[in-house]
C-alpha cells in the first residue's frame, strides 16, 4: 500500500475505534490471564498445603483441578478473542478497506 492509503486508513474513524476496541480487549485478558496464572504459582509457592489436600481417597490433590482450570481458562479466553477477532475485528476490517482502499 501507499503512504496515503495508509494515512487514509489511520485517519479512519473506524480505524480508530478498531483500534480502540482490540487493544482494550487484548488488554483486558491478558490482565485476567495474569491474575490466574500468577494467582495459581503464588498458590504454588505460598499455599502449599492447601494444594496437596488430597480429593477424596485417591491420590489427586486440589492442586490438579486447579492447573487444570488454568490450562481451561486459557483455552476459553483464547477462543473468545478469536471469535471476536473473526466477527467483529474482521468486519471493522473490510469496512475500512471498503471506504479507504478503491
Amino acid at each position: 500500500m501507499t503512504d496515503t492509503v495508509v494515512a487514509r486508513i489511520r485517519a479512519n474513524p473506524k480505524y480508530q475505534e478498531l483500534k480502540s476496541k482490540r487493544d482494550g480487549f487484548g488488554r483486558l485478558l491478558t490482565v485476567l490471564m495474569l491474575v490466574v496464572y500468577f494467582g495459581y504459582i503464588s498458590l504454588i509457592a505460598f499455599n502449599k498445603e492447601f494444594l496437596s489436600q488430597k480429593i477424596g481417597a485417591g491420590v489427586t490433590t486440589v492442586g490438579v483441578p486447579i492447573a487444570f482450570g488454568v490450562i481451561v481458562f486459557t483455552i476459553v479466553i483464547t477462543a473468545l478473542y478469536v471469535r471476536r477477532a473473526n466477527g467483529e475485528f474482521d468486519r471493522l476490517t473490510r469496512e475500512i478497506l471498503e471506504e479507504e482502499v478503491k
